[in-house]
């Protein structure tokens, strides 16, 4: 961080263009809308893009509580996005990773973002577009976006057991917050 304050003309500008980018953001989720809130799918986007989180650091990640976090994967899992393991570091600690379903909703809407994004992209000359692309790139890793480019390939699988366990172990709690 600079420490610069920021120019209100680029804050407006910026602000008007988040209106357009939240309307694309939605309009990309299609049928997954119904579904799946632009909260839960920003989750299921850090999850593809980070890999396997503990409870808190995806808390933080969303600047939300780890009760929030807790509940909206509760909700995720529910709904086969997620999937939710022990840390192999620390068995105390869960984890929770995207499914291939998940990365299949992500993967749908990014494409459909990104089609979205060109054609309004289309509308400008050569010159702006690589403005706009210079200034965004800048503008998404101050927000410390990861890029598309950098987002593992595939979600990583769910470890699997050492040993198997002589009695039945209690259920790891999405949002355990002292478990997390």
């Amino acid at each position: 961080m600079t420490g610069q304050v920021a120019d209100e003309a680029a804050v407006d500008a910026v602000l008007t263009a988040s209106r357009t980018l939240v309307a694309v953001a939605t309009r990309s989720l299609g049928a997954a809308a119904e579904e799946t809130t632009i909260a839960q799918y920003r989750a299921l986007v850090v999850l593809a893009s980070r890999g396997p989180q503990r409870m808190t650091d995806l808390a933080a990640a969303l600047e939300v509580t780890p009760s929030t976090a807790g509940r909206m994967c509760d909700r995720l899992l529910r709904k086969g996005l997620i999937s939710r393991h022990r840390a192999r570091a620390d068995r105390r600690a869960v984890q929770v990773s995207i499914t291939a379903a998940g990365r299949e909703i992500v993967d749908q809407a990014t494409a459909r973002r990104r089609a979205l994004i060109a054609g309004i992209l289309g509308r400008l000359p050569a010159r702006q577009q690589s403005a706009v692309a210079s200034a965004l790139a800048a503008f998404a890793a101050a927000a410390g976006e990861v890029p598309d480019s950098l987002w593992p390939a595939d979600p990583p699988a769910a470890p699997s057991p050492a040993a198997p366990a002589r009695r039945k172990p209690e259920p790891a709690r999405c949002g355990t917050a002292g478990r997390s």
